[in-house]
C-alpha cells in the first residue's frame, strides 16, 4: 500500500478516499494502473474521465452506493462490479443496519487485499468467470437460534467470511478464545486467499513437490492433524519451524499463514517507502536496526532484502506500540527457517522457483 496525491491540487490522499479535501475533487481507483485519480463528470449518467488516464471513461463499482467500494470500472465494459468486488457470491441482509456497518468494515479489508493480488499480478478470476477455478466470497451472518456460528474458511475457490469477526469486541474474545495473538479482517483474508492460490499455484502450477520439500507432506490427513493440533498444541520448539502455533498444525495451514505473512510485509513495507519511513537509531553502532526501503516489496525477488527491511521496521513499530501501552503490531519471530518459506512463496508469486 502507498500514499497518493490528487491530480488536481497535489493534496495527499489515502487508499480508501472518495473526496480530496483539498480542492474537492471526486476520487476513484483504477487497480489497472494502480493509481487513485481525481474525476471529471463526462455525463448526467455517473461517466468519469479520470485524470490519472485522461483518454478512459469510467463508472463506479455499484457498491459504492453502499459507502464501501471507490474503485472503477471502465464505462463500456459488461461489468458494474469492480475487480474486488466482482467476487462476492453472497453477502448479508443490508436491510439491517448493523450488518450494513459490519459488511463495510469486511469491504475495506478485502479491497486492501485485492491491491496486493493486483500488485503480484496473480491469478483470481471470479467463479462466474470460472466456475472451475475463480475465486469468490461468501460474505455470511450468524443466523439466529442456529446452533453453529459461522467460520471463515475456504473450499475450493470459495472463502466465507463470517460478518461477526467485523465486530471487534467478537473479534477479539474469538482470539482470546484461541490463544492467538494477531487476528484481524485483513490477516483473514490474506489467510484464505493462500488456501486459494495454493490450488492455483503449486496444484495447477505443478509445483506440489517443490512446496512439499519445503512445507511438508500436504497429503497427511488434515482433519486428523487438526485434532491432534487442538489436543497436544504445537510442537515445543515450533518457534524454529514456524511462522504461527497454528502453521504447525498441517502443511497446508503453514503455507497459507506463511503466505498471508508475505503479503503482510510487502504490503507494509510499501506504505513504509511511500511514507519514506527509514530506521537508523543513533545506538545502533552495528546497523543491525538500521533499515531503509528503497525498492519495490512487490516487484523484489530477493527475500534478504525483504527481511533486512521488515526486522528492523517491525521493532520500531513494536518499540512505538509499547510506549503507548498497546500489544505489538507485528508479534511474531522470523526463524532462518520460517526465512526460506516466505522466500518460497517469493519465488512462487514470481515464477523464479528453480527447474527440477
Amino acid at each position: 500500500m502507498r500514499l497518493f496525491s490528487c491530480q488536481n491540487c497535489g493534496q495527499v490522499l489515502h487508499f480508501e478516499n472518495t473526496r480530496c479535501e483539498q480542492c474537492g475533487a471526486e476520487l476513484g481507483y483504477l487497480p489497472e494502473i494502480n493509481a487513485l485519480s481525481a474525476l471529471e463528470p463526462l455525463d448526467a449518467d455517473g461517466v468519469f474521465r479520470p485524470a490519472a488516464a485522461n483518454d478512459w471513461s469510467v463508472r463506479r463499482c455499484d457498491n459504492a452506493e453502499q459507502n464501501n467500494c471507490n474503485w472503477l470500472v471502465p464505462a463500456d465494459g459488461p461489468d458494474t462490479h469492480c475487480l474486488a468486488c466482482r467476487h462476492n457470491r453472497v453477502i448479508p441482509d443490508l436491510s439491517d443496519p448493523t450488518n450494513r456497518v459490519l459488511w463495510q468494515k469486511i469491504e475495506a479489508a478485502k479491497h486492501r487485499a485485492f491491491y496486493s493480488f493486483v500488485r503480484l499480478n496473480l491469478p483470481m478470476s471470479s467463479l462466474a468467470e470460472d466456475p472451475e477455478h475463480g475465486l469468490a466470497f461468501d460474505i455470511l451472518a450468524d443466523m439466529p437460534g442456529a446452533a453453529q456460528r459461522v467460520m471463515t474458511s475456504h473450499d475450493d475457490g470459495l472463502i466465507t467470511i463470517a460478518l461477526a469477526e467485523a465486530d471487534d469486541a467478537e473479534r477479539v474474545k474469538r482470539r482470546t478464545a484461541m490463544g492467538e495473538p494477531y487476528r484481524t479482517l485483513l490477516g483473514h483474508f490474506r489467510h484464505e486467499s493462500g488456501h486459494y492460490f495454493w490450488d492455483r499455484l503449486v496444484r495447477d502450477g505443478g509445483q506440489i513437490d517443490a512446496c512439499r520439500d519445503v512445507f511438508g507432506d500436504d497429503s497427511e490427513d488434515y482433519d486428523q492433524a487438526l485434532q491432534r493440533n487442538y489436543q497436544q498444541g504445537p510442537p515445543p520448539d515450533w518457534q524454529q519451524h514456524f511462522v504461527s502455533t497454528y502453521a504447525s498444525c498441517h502443511p497446508w495451514e503453514d503455507f497459507a499463514e506463511t503466505w498471508a505473512h508475505y503479503l503482510h510485509m510487502v504490503d507494509t513495507l510499501e506504505m513504509a517507502g511511500s511514507l519514506g519511513l527509514n530506521i537508523a537509531p543513533q545506538t545502533d553502532q552495528s546497523g543491525s536496526l538500521t533499515s531503509v526501503v528503497g525498492f519495490d516489496p512487490h516487484a523484489s525477488t530477493n527475500i534478504e532484502a525483504l527481511i533486512d527491511a521488515w526486522v528492523p521496521l517491525t521493532i520500531a513499530v513494536n518499540s512505538l506500540n509499547r510506549s503507548m501501552g498497546v500489544p505489538d503490531l507485528y508479534p511474531f519471530v522470523l526463524s532462518p527457517t520460517v526465512v526460506g518459506k516466505l522466500g518460497f512463496i517469493q519465488a512462487l508469486v514470481h515464477g523464479t522457483l528453480p527447474p527440477r
